[in-house]
């Protein structure tokens, strides 16, 4: 079929409606004679345009009436590709080759953003062009969030009588046995995180004085070897089971099993635009970088392996995640 369209054979004719941002269209066109489209005409006011494609075809001034264009010419399609786009023009438009069969179609750069799926979804059988950098797999995201209930549910349930020892433990070093933060999660929702308490009762105090040694760039403040930190809190933190209340969290619906860490408010406040794409999906009390080196990672590259998570996320990215979560817990890799 690509040779017979090469030699003039099994084409359509078309109309091009365009403006001076539609010549790379229109060149692609000319140029790929396989794709069975030959042009009668342009309809366009623009000077590029006329300087450009006037010697070959014709131009037919932009207020002319489609519909007579159509009914007096054996027009096969019609391609709309101006950069603008006007609704009630392209109603009309669309009207009028519909009403006589007539092929209608749309180009325009709004449909060409970077790493964005655009599918035509109806609510309540009105059409929506939709455009999402983020997991739409409805079965597999309902899934994924029945598993996190029923394994926290499970998690909570078997692991009670360590909890409570730890609990105790805390409880022997003085002050509340949780420690509630305020955390930041799913399109900016603001919720209360829950951890076992590491460090000493006014941690949140000492931290103006200890900013000098943070080691962490970006909005974050991390210090490896945190004085504010207490000896259960040490063992807490290094096998991250200070985080195992959160799970309570899970059951709230505020977080998933994996996800993005939920930062603090104020650090989002600090954030650039891009990275609170992050945000997109529910946090989780695990993700990449909670098991690819946590501190040692410079804050920018956390925020891409966040976005990399979104961009590819799946089940099986969620289970290998989890994995090697385990295998942080038992090897004492925290910080």
């Amino acid at each position: 079929m690509k040779y017979f369209r090469r030699e003039g054979m099994n084409s359509r004719l078309i109309l091009i409606i365009g403006d001076k941002d539609s010549t790379y269209f229109i060149d692609r066109l000319i140029e790929t004679k396989d794709w069975g489209y030959r042009i009668w005409a342009i309809m366009s006011d623009d000077k590029e345009i006329y300087d450009a494609y006037g010697s070959e075809y014709h131009i037919i001034p932009y207020e002319s009436d489609l519909s007579v264009i159509i009914d007096n010419r054996a027009i096969d399609e019609v391609f709309y590709c101006k950069s603008s786009l006007d609704q009630n023009e392209i109603q009309r438009y669309i009207y009028s080759c519909a009403e006589v069969g007539v092929v209608f179609r749309m180009q325009s750069l709004l449909l060409n953003y970077v790493k964005m799926q655009s599918t035509l979804s109806f609510l309540n059988q009105m059409p929506f062009l939709t455009f999402r950098n983020t997991p739409d797999n409805y079965l597999a995201l309902k899934f994924k969030a029945l598993l996190d209930y029923t394994i926290s549910a499970a998690v909570l349930l078997i692991l009670s009588p360590v909890m409570i020892v730890f609990a105790i433990l805390i409880k022997m070093d003085g002050g509340p046995v949780f420690f509630l933060q305020k955390r930041t999660g799913l399109n900016g929702r603001h919720f209360l995180c829950y951890k076992f308490r590491t460090m000493v009762v006014n941690a949140e105090n000492l931290k103006e004085s200890l900013l000098a040694k943070n080691e962490q760039d970006g909005p974050v403040f991390k210090i490896k070897n945190d004085p504010r930190v207490t000896k259960i809190g040490r063992f807490l933190r290094k096998t991250s089971l200070d985080e195992l209340p959160q799970f309570i969290n899970v059951l709230k619906g505020e977080m998933a099993i994996v996800g993005p860490r939920p930062p603090i408010p104020a650090e989002v406040k600090q954030y650039k635009r891009w990275q609170n794409r992050r945000l997109s999906m529910k946090p989780g009390i695990t993700c990449i970088w909670q098991v690819s080196g946590r501190n040692n990672i410079p804050f920018d590259q956390w925020m891409k392996m966040d976005m990399q998570y979104i961009d590819t996320w799946s089940l099986k990215l969620d289970l290998i995640i989890i994995l090697k979560t385990v295998r942080v817990i038992f090897t004492g890799d925290g910080q």
